[in-house]
């Protein structure tokens, strides 16, 4: 299934489900209604999406299996791009599934493991955000996020 929009495209495996939605959350609804820029969150996960989950997955990585992932890729404002914490050039496709951890879950559930990377992809400032349901399958879940991550396109927006 090809999901598609805000100039980010995936296509996603049978059994996976995904969004691709403006930030809703409190600051981003603040900005909107000042004329602001909100940016576009995805979410790619390989079990059901709650209707309702917060821009790092909260409300849905409660509801993962140890055999299940879950994807944020999350935009920042154009001034980050290239800045320090965004140097790194192009989404990371292929994740050492030794970087993941329990200390990088943006909220700590036993057993499962998390990783941050920040980048810049045409002209784009991103953090993306993985969740493994189980860390002992690291080496076999990572490999699924880095199949899903082949297929995610970012175009130079407007």
């Amino acid at each position: 299934m090809e999901l598609s929009g805000y100039g980010l495209t995936a296509d996603l495996p049978p059994g996976w489900e995904g969004a691709i939605t403006l930030d809703r959350g409190e600051e981003a609804s603040a900005l909107a209604e000042v004329g602001g820029v909100v940016r576009p969150v995805a979410h790619l996960a390989s079990f059901p999406l709650p209707a309702e989950r917060g821009d790092f997955g909260s409300g849905a990585v409660e509801l993962m299996r140890t055999e299940d992932v879950f994807v944020a890729l999350l935009e920042y404002g154009r001034e980050e791009a290239d800045t320090p914490l965004f140097s790194r050039q192009g989404i990371p496709r292929r994740l050492d599934p030794r970087l993941f951890s329990g200390r990088s879950l943006q909220r700590a559930i036993r057993g499962q493991a998390g990783l941050q990377a920040f980048f810049t992809e045409a002209g784009r400032a991103f953090c993306l955000y993985v969740v493994l349901g189980d860390d002992d399958d690291a080496h076999l879940l990572a490999r699924r996020v880095g199949q899903v991550l082949a297929t995610v396109r970012i175009e130079v927006t407007t």
